[in-house]
């Protein structure tokens, strides 16, 4: 081989590893970190977003995959004209340096769900496969981009830190399945003196760790001050949690999923639960089941009401609660359901955490109120309900695989009683082959009539869309459920000492 075609040999080598590197380089840009440097700017939510589902009948892994893409962009100016100006996470105030000292064991507890510093209820994996459906899948051209965030976790936190083990470690684990990255944590404390706040506080650092946005504030309303009407407070401190969707709607998935939970002793296959059966039921809500008294008593009833238009539990006219374990005595179809641990439809439900569609909030501005002028006196949740029905998202339901307690052992005695949701799930699905009928066959319209309860003495029934005409009211001075300032009488602490002034 002559001089001149060796060097032209070694220049097209040359020349070829030139040309691969610019197309490395270029690819990179592309779809790598450095993509949002080459793409035009957008006030507008991408066109192209994750879907959960789409099918029919029983979902598969093969079925579908999440990261496939399809055009669902939120309306344009379905939002905005809601709330004007930039928003600001509100903060909290300066910590008890006391209550700091505690902070470390709690952190641990809740970050490894293999501690047991604290005699936390004790709770089972969840079933991988099951639940596998609910993450987002990345594929080569989006492994880089910050996707819009589709899990909303919200909870008001008050005096709670004996459950917070329990609750906040399940709430990080269901985090950390359903991809951190996907989701939100918004919390709303206030007035604690037990180290609630400033353990919410020090769990900022490790939540920001695992790359999940972590939003907590403090609030002063107390729904139990003297002279509130308590629905009003508890209203507002809902609201409160959910600013952070609400007013930066460009930040979320177009079909983003709310995960609100109260302060109960719950598990990570409970919450699952919640969010697979929204997904595989096509839902806009699904509830748990809160228990009292080790799993006897259902707790929300004041709240709940079912396809009758009727509580889930008998309250006779005079008010007596003497038929409390007779749930569904009036709904043969709904009592069957219940008794199988299968899913089925209500009018409203909350029960201790309840798992929702954000459509009504971010396209239609439904919020947590108390009720309107000449409307039936009722808790939020029933509200919330009401009007998700009036936006048609009346698509509600209750898991009763899901059953949960408001402290470690009263869901020890509640799940001891019914099983843990994974249990259930496989006595029901596999050993006694009611799978095939899990699926809920939806009303699409509400009862005509509802029961109304304000006070469990005056009981009556009123239509589902009373008081169209929407004027608020204050219910300050109405004699319905008002906040009394709450007595220590009777109370022993274990200190010996009495109780904690008012702060």
């Amino acid at each position: 081989m002559s001089v001149a075609s060796t060097l032209f040999a070694r220049g097209s080598d040359k020349l070829y590893l030139a040309i691969l590197l610019v197309c490395v380089v270029v690819i990179s840009c592309l779809n790598g970190p450095f993509a949002s440097l080459f793409q035009a700017n957008t006030d507008e939510v991408d066109d192209f977003v994750y879907r959960a589902t789409g099918i029919e009948g029983d979902i598969h892994l093969s079925d579908f995959e999440l990261g496939d893409i399809a055009e669902d962009a939120l309306p344009k100016g379905a939002v905005s004209h809601f709330y004007e100006g930039e928003w600001e996470p509100p903060g909290i105030p300066d910590l008890d340096p006391q209550r700091n000292k505690i902070v470390g064991e709690f952190i641990n507890a809740i970050m490894d769900p293999k501690d047991r510093t604290f005699p936390r209820l004790r709770c089972p994996r969840p079933i991988k496969e099951r639940y596998e459906i609910l993450r987002r899948r990345r594929n080569f051209a989006t492994r880089w981009d910050t996707p819009p965030r589709r899990w909303f976790f919200a909870l008001n936190l008050y005096q709670c830190s004996h459950v917070l083990p329990r609750l906040m470690a399940s709430v990080v684990e269901a985090i950390r399945f359903l991809r951190p990255e996907d989701c939100v944590l918004s919390i709303v404390g206030g007035r604690s003196n037990d180290g609630t706040t400033e353990i919410l506080a020090k769990l900022r650092e490790e939540i920001e760790a695992m790359n999940v946005t972590y939003y907590f504030s403090t609030s002063d309303v107390d729904p139990l001050k003297s002279g509130n009407d308590r629905i009003t407070e508890l209203a507002i401190l809902r609201n409160l949690v959910m600013d952070p969707l609400v007013r930066q709607p460009e930040l979320y998935d177009p079909d983003t999923t709310v995960i609100f939970l109260n302060d109960v002793s719950i598990c990570t296959d409970d919450i699952l639960e919640l969010v697979y059966q929204k997904v595989y039921q096509k839902a806009d809500m699904t509830c748990a089941m809160d228990w009292v008294d080790q799993g006897e008593t259902f707790y929300d009833s004041w709240i709940c009401r079912g396809m009758s238009g009727d509580m889930f539990i008998e309250i006779p006219q005079s008010g007596s609660f003497e038929f409390k374990h007779n749930l569904f005595w009036n709904d043969p179809d709904t009592k069957t359901r219940f008794e199988t641990k299968l899913p089925f439809q209500v009018y409203s439900c909350w029960n201790g955490g309840a798992v929702f569609t954000a459509k009504p909030l971010l396209e239609h501005n439904v919020t947590f109120r108390a009720s309107y002028k000449d409307e039936c006196y009722m808790g939020e949740p029933t509200l919330l309900c009401k009007d998700f029905w009036k936006h048609g998202h009346g698509r509600i339901a209750v898991v009763p695989s899901v059953n949960i307690g408001y402290n470690d052992d009263e869901s020890r005695g509640t799940k001891k009683k019914f099983g843990y949701a994974t249990e259930i799930i496989h006595r029901a699905e596999d050993e006694m082959g009611l799978g095939k009928y899990s699926k809920i066959h939806w009303q699409d319209t509400p009862p005509d009539l509802i029961k109304c309860e304000p006070d469990w003495q005056h009981p009556t029934w009123v239509r589902w869309d009373e008081a169209k005409e929407q004027l608020p009211f204050d219910w300050t001075h109405s004699g319905y459920f008002n906040a009394e300032k709450a007595t220590e009488e009777g109370v022993s602490f274990e200190d010996g000492g009495a109780a904690d002034p008012d702060p």
